[in-house]
């Protein structure tokens, strides 16, 4: 797990899974089809990572398509990273 996912992955279980134990979340953890996170979770996941990581976050990037793992978001955020 990169530092990207540590960081995204310490915000989701202070913010959704206050409690729970973080080994349990991996970088391939379903969390928006698994049910971690709802649709207001999820906006303010993509808030958080807009800004902590300086980047944008178009509407339809919001999806499970591109955050629904640690992994997926992790590349989310490095796509959108300059070089």
């Amino acid at each position: 797990m990169d530092a990207i996912e540590q960081n995204v992955k310490s915000f989701i279980i202070d913010s959704f899974l206050p409690g729970a134990d973080p080994s349990q979340l991996t970088e391939e953890t379903p969390l928006i089809t698994g049910g971690i996170l709802d649709s207001l979770a999820t906006v303010q996941l993509s808030i958080y990572l807009e800004q902590h990581f300086h980047i944008e976050i178009g509407a339809h990037e919001t999806g499970p398509d591109n955050l629904n793992t640690l992994a997926q978001i992790a590349a989310l955020v490095r796509s959108k990273r300059p070089a």
